[in-house]
């Protein structure tokens, strides 16, 4: 007696189609799984096996094997419990074969036969859709697979009631997609009193996706702007949140299977492992730069953060990717995010400050911002400095302006971008041109293209510098609703990217 069933193995966020065959023969009494399974997958069949006695099922008196194909591919997780159980009920003609066959199962099995809640149900039924087969998962993913929309999803709260479903006793019903999760930010930019330079630069950087770096001593409002970027950024379109989406669900991070339209906004401390950031660990999950897919990755005490980490970064700001290279995996994850960083200007922080700094200034402040290599601070579109604000203007009133009214330009800013983009792959924003396309849409009028000439001789900006300034300025052009780029559009990007720090 041989039967079928089907289920997936992750490699990122992909899924890849795995058979789970079963076979009854004679012989020495025996329940083994073959086709490298890891740990959890090996004790699926004492989890099996107790949750079929549970249902008063004995399993016979021979030898059960399952092999889980591709033999060649790792299988990890405690997600094989369900389409192993499913394999062996078909065997034994308890359910029907086709129908277990026409299914995409996953989910793990408690020893009393309820299933409990397992990652990756999104790209689950992802790949469930493909193959034009129906998804089953648990009950408690159900909300979060339906989200895909194109295949059917079933979700069960046992595997009795599975077994009532397949047998006609009890059908289940189709799950439903969970609710779109509320706006939590509630922070708004008129609470930072003064800094509208800054307020400024962070407009841009979220109307073109502009990775921008802060300067300032401590207090001086650093995090308290980035914490407020979310609030300005516009929503996720369905496919963003979808790809998001799929991300946070490996990592289960999917709350009752509802999907966020807002934008990530992730802020790993600076004692964080290569591993958290870039992704990797056991399985090679996805860190912190994927997990900031279509968000904001904010990076607090930049220089304080380990600096093999820190140049890790730089091909995954180009390329928009990360590759996680383990002994054992391959595993590509997306992340396009935009990178927003905070820094003092020297190790005590105060180094414009005569009074406060220390007896190192200026030497320290050389040594601290220098921990941030050359090819790194190129990549910064917008580098400002937030000076201090002064006591005696925190009880004046705000006048800065609601988040609302610069969310309201960004977005207008961003649907242009989207129209301009509509036929080119893989652009999105303005961050992502390049070549031909870059030359065609941000070259600037003569005016324009004279004072960029002469700021790339006096300051020796760099091939990937002078390419930045003009993403820049057609972000500012934008954000004026301008077709061209002008003079005052280069001026502005130019004193974005040359106030300190390394230039070019």
């Amino acid at each position: 007696m041989v039967a079928k069933a089907y289920t997936v193995a992750f490699e990122g966020v992909d899924a890849r189609m795995v058979e789970v065959q079963c076979a009854v023969s004679a012989g020495l009494p025996g329940f083994s799984i073959v086709g490298l399974p890891d740990k959890a997958v090996s004790e699926a069949k004492e989890r099996v096996r107790a949750a079929l006695q549970s249902m008063s099922i004995a399993l016979p008196s021979k030898k059960i094997t399952i092999n889980l194909s591709p033999a060649d591919l790792p299988k990890e997780g405690s997600h094989f419990d369900l389409p192993i159980a499913l394999a062996v009920l078909a065997a034994l003609d308890i359910i029907p074969k086709d129908e277990v066959e026409n299914t995409v199962s996953l989910g793990e099995l408690s020893l009393d036969g309820r299933l409990i809640a397992v990652l990756g149900a999104l790209p689950a039924a992802l790949a469930a859709a493909e193959e034009d087969r129906t998804l089953l998962c648990p009950r408690a993913c159900g909300a979060e697979a339906a989200w895909v929309g194109a295949t059917e999803v079933l979700a069960a709260a046992s595997l009795d009631e599975v077994v009532r479903h397949y047998t006609g006793q009890s059908p289940l019903a189709p799950a439903t997609a969970g609710e779109i999760l509320p706006n939590r930010t509630g922070r708004d930019l008129s609470d930072v009193k003064g800094q509208e330079r800054a307020k400024r630069a962070l407009e841009i950087a979220a109307a073109g996706r502009h990775h921008l770096l802060m300067v300032g001593t401590p207090g001086s409002g650093k995090s308290m702007l980035a914490a407020r970027l979310p609030g300005i950024l516009p929503q996720l379109s369905a496919t963003e949140a979808l790809e998001t989406s799929m991300i946070h669900s490996l990592a289960g991070l999917l709350s009752e299977g509802g999907i966020s339209r807002e934008r990530p906004f992730r802020e790993p401390h600076h004692t964080a492992s290569m591993a958290a950031i870039v992704g990797g660990g056991k399985g090679a999950k996805p860190g912190e730069i994927s997990l900031a897919h279509n968000g904001v990755l904010f990076l607090d005490e930049f220089p304080e953060f380990p600096r093999q980490v820190l140049e890790t970064l730089r091909q995954p700001i180009e390329t928009g990717e990360i590759m996680v290279a383990r002994a054992n995996a391959h595993i590509r994850y997306p992340c396009r995010f935009l990178l927003i960083a905070a820094a003092n200007p020297c190790k005590c922080g105060y180094l414009s400050e005569p009074a406060r700094a220390c007896g190192k200034a200026p030497l320290c402040g050389e040594d601290y911002l220098g921990r941030i290599s050359g090819p790194l601070m190129d990549r910064f579109d917008l580098r400002v400095e937030v000076p201090p604000v002064a006591y005696t203007d925190l009880d004046l009133p705000a006048t800065g302006e609601p988040s609302a009214n610069i969310a309201a330009r960004v977005a207008k800013a961003r649907e242009i971008q989207t129209k301009r983009f509509a036929d080119a792959p893989n652009v999105r924003v303005n961050a992502d041109m390049e070549g031909n396309l870059l030359d065609s849409v941000a070259t600037p009028d003569e005016q324009g293209r004279a004072l960029i000439a002469r700021v790339a001789e006096r300051f020796g900006l760099s091939a990937r510098g002078y390419h930045r300034v003009l993403r820049v300025a057609r972000t500012i052009a934008d954000l004026d609703g301008s077709a061209t780029v002008r003079e005052p559009h280069i001026a502005e990007a130019v004193s974005y990217r040359l106030p300190f720090g390394p230039k070019g």
